[in-house]
């Protein structure tokens, strides 16, 4: 019997997931979550074989979990579901040893099919998104550009940017000129768009 945690916070997809597995006969569903940040400690007390996330968690994002998991839980695979094909949101999931990657319309045969082969210890990507990743490329920005473009994201202004990050607002305002300039855009809102579009923040 294959041990199978999901974690997704949308309830009527969550519980779709939890009735579509269940209805398996090698799957069992042995804790489903709402929260990114409850995923380490249930996978330490359930101990499933595979973990099924979702990227868009509140508390903490999935890949962000799914990094934490396999550090304290390594023989937990994980494979991560998203309703968006962006490119490098794949690229960031191979980082943290994800072993799926899922988008959430496939078909139903195919979410169970890849709880199984990645608990086999396989590698299950959705072709498109390999495609899509490998034509994307990786992201042109520094960690630091990344991360004031992200609090951009979140609003506010340079000043609270910089107190947010421990950056002088000159220094922030270079950062952002930077990833305006490397991702091509035209201002600070298209960069983040660019950089959003392609799962690079």
């Amino acid at each position: 019997m294959i041990r199978v945690l999901i974690a997704e916070d949308q309830h009527m997809i969550r519980g779709a997931l939890v009735a579509l597995l269940s209805l398996e006969d090698d799957l069992e569903v042995v804790a489903e979550l709402d929260r990114g940040d409850t995923i380490v400690d249930t996978a330490l007390r359930t101990r499933p074989d595979v973990a099924v996330v979702d990227i868009d968690l509140p508390g903490m994002d999935g890949l962000t979990a799914a990094d934490g998991l396999f550090r304290v839980l390594p023989s937990c695979r994980v494979l991560v579901l998203t309703g968006l094909s962006q490119p490098g949101h794949l690229l960031r999931a191979l980082k943290v040893h994800t072993r799926g990657f899922l988008v959430k319309d496939a078909p139903a045969a195919t979410l169970a099919d890849g709880v199984r082969r990645v608990a086999a210890g396989e590698r299950v990507i959705d072709p498109g998104l390999v495609a899509a990743a490998l034509e994307t490329g990786a992201s042109p920005l520094t960690p630091r550009e990344t991360d004031v473009l992200r609090e951009a994201r979140a609003g506010g202004s340079t000043d609270e940017i910089g107190r947010r990050l421990g950056l002088s607002p000159a220094t922030v305002r270079n950062y952002l000129s930077n990833a305006v300039g490397k991702v091509g855009a035209r201002n600070r809102l298209d960069a983040i768009r660019i950089a959003t579009d392609a799962g690079w923040l």
